[in-house]
């Protein structure tokens, strides 16, 4: 069994983190880059899959050379044996169209060269768009069905078949089971949580972890870069030509409120300490009784 997991690197959106300059633009040089929370997810229903069958799994992402760090920590969290990343400036500002178109292209290559695909893994949306599109329009460019929004899953290798429960929302939040032909899109819900219930699942989960250390430690060397030649994509689907959405405009995030209000005292000043001990007295006295 073969899984790909799609990843992306997104803003530390920490407080403090983030660098926007005058106009209100993302700084991303000046921004620390992580791996987009969703993902983890994604990683955590390939890794079950694993355990459970076994198989090879492989972290893929579309971004600049720094996203190789995702890659590793997407090897680090949950062992995936190898990593690709799909990268060249002539990908840059692309939209989730022009990246989907990518990564599928991405996944073509990686079934000529390296072998068939099974599985395709996705996170629910990305921290910095939240537009959730990416991973159904790789589904699309596929031409593979999509299970989305799943909560848990099992696989019949024999039948080549994904068995999911999958989140509806509505007026009432509803729980469905489906079933899927492999290969197939599989986008993981927030509140997927992998599960092992037998002892071997939990023995074969610990060997891994161990195994994946050294690997890790190690990542350039487990992992493959393709530039735009190497997908042979046509440059007027791709990157900023190939993106038929237009940003009209950035709003920073605002700061979060301070919950409280300080008033700064210099321990040298004798006045101020004397109005810090009134304040504490009061509470001092309730703590005696």
């Amino acid at each position: 069994m073969r899984s790909i997991v799609l990843t992306k690197g997104v803003p530390d959106f920490s407080e403090g983190a983030v660098s926007f300059d005058e106009d209100g633009h993302l700084e991303r040089g000046k921004t620390p880059t992580v791996m987009n929370p969703n993902d983890e997810f994604a990683y955590q229903a390939a890794l079950q899959t694993r355990v459970r069958h076994g198989g090879h799994v492989s972290g893929m992402s579309m971004g600049p050379p720094g996203y190789a760090e995702v890659l590793q920590e997407g090897m680090e969290s949950v062992y995936a044996n190898d990593s690709y990343l799909l990268s060249d400036r002539e990908l840059a500002a692309s939209d989730t169209w022009a990246t989907a178109i990518t990564l599928s292209a991405g996944l073509e290559t990686y079934q000529e060269e390296v072998g068939d695909i099974d599985l395709v893994f996705a996170g629910f949306k990305s921290a910095d768009g939240e537009t959730g599109q990416t991973g159904p329009q790789t589904s699309w460019a596929m031409d593979w069905p999509i299970v989305t929004h799943v909560l848990a899953l099992d696989v019949d290798p024999d039948e080549r078949l994904v068995r999911a429960k999958r989140l509806v929302e509505g007026d009432v939040d509803e729980i469905e089971t489906v079933e899927a032909p492999m290969p197939c899109m599989i986008v993981t819900d927030p509140e997927f949580e992998p599960s092992y219930h037998k002892a071997s699942h939990r023995l074969t989960h610990k060997q891994l972890r161990a195994e994946t250390q050294d690997r890790a430690a190690d990542h350039d060397e487990h992992l493959t870069t393709w530039s735009q030649e190497d997908l042979n994509l046509d440059p007027d689907y791709i990157g900023l030509d190939g993106s038929p959405t237009i940003v009209s405009s950035v709003d920073p995030i605002p700061k979060a409120p301070s919950e409280r209000e300080a008033t700064m005292i210099d321990p040298d000043d004798e006045r101020g300490m004397e109005q810090v001990l009134e304040e504490m007295q009061p509470y001092a006295a309730e703590a005696g009784d």
